[in-house]
């Protein structure tokens, strides 16, 4: 990954996009492929399309198959339910947030005007009871410090403000890079590379949308509109999955799987079993490393209810690993990335009019 493609991932990754406000990362979408496909639409959800059309066939009577990777461009985060009279914020969770996770930390309250640092205050542990100590407290009993008086709070901050982890990204230890919302604006980042790497190649035998979905944190309502309206002839859902790499994560429970390991490629119900085995094949053929994951039953990602929209589309799901989901400090390996780069533009580029996607056919 070089400079400018460094600093791409950076920019969407340092952008808010709390669930429910993710106009400012699509905006940067749109920017980024506004020179690379050949349409870009925004849906009234706000996910957007970005479609690259198949080089023109030799034959034009062939049909030409249509591929759709959807990454979701939301992020975990709080959100201003109440401020108190003395100009305290008390916010509720949006998506998976850790309670433990937030007391001391610094944090940005997005508001119509521009961003404020705050600081989810905490009890110094000289007066916290000992009985107490060693308890969480729930989100509901924190409050958020603007540093400022209440008059002033309440006229810059509206209920309903989105609040994001006060972090930024940066390279981190060798090859890796930490941030906040590598969940899931790195595979935003990797599902435009593809189509950035597709049109370089100029040879694709399938049209290619790309989209930039919202909402999957509390539901993947972007990812079940856009396969509906869509409605490819095969889907991969992007996302991240659990490395399990570092020390108090049981691998007999929850699998092997390694940062720096390459795309890690799932298999299960959910998945069209031809999707996966011309995954596997890319992969192989392309000469990248990957990793295999179990998904037994719901895959909690886009790729579930793309599978079943309007009477079913092939689908598979492409899982970049990452340490400390949902933490203001995730970390990938940028050669993980490259990694999926390279498999689905492979995947998309072996794809051709006669493939069928019918299990067991």
């Amino acid at each position: 990954m070089n400079d400018e493609q460094f600093k791409y991932l950076k920019s969407l990754v340092e952008t808010p996009s709390v669930t429910g406000t993710e106009y400012n990362v699509a905006r940067l979408v749109r920017e980024y492929v506004a020179d690379i496909a050949d349409e870009v639409e925004t849906n009234v959800m706000g996910s957007v399309h970005a479609v690259l059309h198949a080089a023109q066939p030799e034959d034009n009577d062939a049909k030409v198959p249509s591929v759709l990777i959807a990454a979701h461009m939301d992020e975990i985060g709080l959100m201003v339910h109440y401020i108190s009279d003395d100009g305290f914020l008390y916010v509720s969770a949006v998506g998976g947030v850790d309670a433990g996770l937030l007391p001391g930390l610094r944090v940005d309250v997005h508001t119509k005007d521009g961003d404020l640092r705050g600081v989810v205050g905490r009890m110094p542990i000289h007066l916290i009871p000992a009985d107490e100590r060693k308890k969480v407290a729930s989100i509901d009993k924190l409050c958020i410090d603007l540093g400022m008086p209440a008059e002033e709070v309440k006229k810059r901050v509206r209920i309903g403000d989105t609040i994001t982890y006060g972090v930024g990204c940066e390279h981190f230890g060798q090859g890796m890079a930490v941030s906040r919302a590598f969940d899931d604006q790195a595979g935003v980042f990797i599902a435009t590379r593809v189509m950035e790497e597709l049109a370089k190649a100029g040879d694709s035998k399938a049209d290619y949308v790309c989209a930039a979905t919202v909402q999957e944190e509390i539901g993947c309502r972007g990812g079940l509109t856009s396969a509906f309206s869509v409605h490819p002839d095969v889907a991969i859902g992007f996302d991240v999955t659990h490395a399990t790499d570092y020390p108090g994560i049981d691998k007999n429970k929850f699998g092997g799987v390694e940062c720096g390991g390459g795309p890690v490629i799932a298999r299960g119900p959910n998945i069209n079993p031809v999707v996966f085995e011309r995954l596997v094949m890319a992969a192989e053929e392309e000469g990248i490393a990957y990793q295999l994951e179990a998904e037994p039953g719901v895959t909690g990602t886009d790729a579930g209810p793309m599978q079943v929209q309007q009477g079913g589309i092939a689908t598979g799901l492409v899982s970049l690993p990452l340490r400390y989901m949902h933490t203001p400090n995730e970390v990938i390996s940028l050669a993980d990335v490259e990694g999926c780069i390279k498999l689905l533009t492979r995947f998309i580029r072996d794809l051709d009019s006669d493939i069928s996607f019918v299990p067991g056919m």
